[in-house]
């Protein structure tokens, strides 16, 4: 029998609460992990402020940004540092057999179907843990790992589905969070990347880290936006057309200028996600041929390929973490909704 503590959303915008409840039996398909980091999403945001759904009815654990150690389970699984996968997909479904584990009907997420990650152990099914390689945790700690499940790994799927080639013009909207990485594998998959922000320390950072060019987007039109990102294309050399546009902001405004980037032939992508509604000209798809597609977290499956980048050394982490203890955690989200942190926050359990 296991004892867990975890911070628990009890209310709608009211604080955490500290509670304890107990695991008595664990099932076939299961395993018990021993928390040692969850990130901050927006989307906990989302739950927490805006009143989106859960799955699972109050008092729930949110966080689903879960990196740990397996303590029980198969045996085979034991003593792994794993990263949970935001989306566990049934792997049995017509959508997961084609492709689309992520969008799964039958999927479980932590903090969402089921108590999530501000705890110290979460059970969880084992199907689709992801086990950290040992050149993964030579490079990082596994508190920077809970960045994997969600941050990294959602613009990395949303990049494969554009289609992304060398030498296209990947233009990223929000330079925090999810959006700095988005900018970095832009930049590992080879394009030209330009990030846009309204935050000058954010783009500094991006700049800093090899992303080509930056523009603070602050006060302009759209318009001028459109007149300056040709003008960006231009000096950068790349194609007028066939533009990748990655829209994580999670903003209304940020998804307007997005489909108003839209040229000839390009995709649109949305990462981030807003409750807030846009007013948009269809019609511009059919004129320009372009698309736009979405992204719901990212298949397990890809999850492997990302930890290659990290540990071959061509994707950093560190440098877009800020850790703080999980006893703080009412501070760190009244924070994050008030947009005061540069970079991903995440939470280590410091429980007595």
């Amino acid at each position: 029998m296991t004892k867990i503590k975890q911070w628990q959303m009890t209310e709608l915008k009211k604080p955490f609460e500290l509670k304890e409840s107990e695991i008595e039996s664990i099932k076939d398909d299961e395993a018990l992990v021993k928390i040692a980091v969850c990130g901050v999403c927006h989307t906990d945001i989302s739950f927490w402020w805006d009143g989106v759904p859960t799955k699972h009815e109050k008092p729930l654990t949110l966080g689903h940004e879960i990196a740990g150690e397996v303590i029980e389970g198969p045996a085979n699984l034991i003593g792994k540092k794993v990263v949970i996968p935001a989306v566990l997909p049934c792997g049995e479904c017509d959508l997961c057999k084609s492709g689309y584990g992520n969008i799964c009907q039958h999927q479980l997420m932590p903090g969402n179907d089921f108590h999530g990650g501000f705890a110290s152990h979460i059970l969880v099914p084992h199907k689709y843990l992801c086990i950290a390689p040992d050149a993964v945790l030579k490079r990082f700690p596994l508190e920077h790992l809970a960045v994997i499940a969600d941050a990294v790994t959602t613009p990395y799927q949303v990049l494969k589905k554009s289609e992304l080639k060398a030498g296209d013009f990947c233009i990223c909207i929000g330079a925090g969070g999810v959006g700095i990485y988005g900018a970095l594998l832009g930049k590992i998959m080879g394009a030209k990347v330009l990030s846009l922000d309204i935050d000058d320390t954010k783009l500094d950072i991006a700049k800093e880290n090899g992303i080509d060019m930056t523009l603070n987007i602050k006060d302009m039109s759209i318009k001028d936006v459109k007149k300056k990102v040709r003008e960006i294309a231009k000096e950068l050399g790349v194609s007028r057309y066939m533009w990748r546009i990655l829209e994580m902001s999670g903003t209304s405004a940020g998804q307007e200028l997005g489909y108003a980037l839209l040229t000839h032939a390009s995709t649109l992508s949305i990462v981030g996600f807003t409750m807030a509604k846009s007013e948009i000209r269809l019609s511009n798809l059919m004129a320009f041929d372009s698309k736009v597609i979405g992204t719901w977290g990212c298949r397990p499956e890809l999850y492997d390929e990302v930890m290659e980048l990290i540990g071959s050394g061509k994707l950093d982490i560190a440098p877009f973490v800020e850790t703080f203890p999980m006893s703080g955690i009412n501070e760190v989200f009244q924070n994050t909704l008030d947009h005061k942190y540069l970079k991903r926050s995440v939470l280590i359990p410091d429980f007595k």
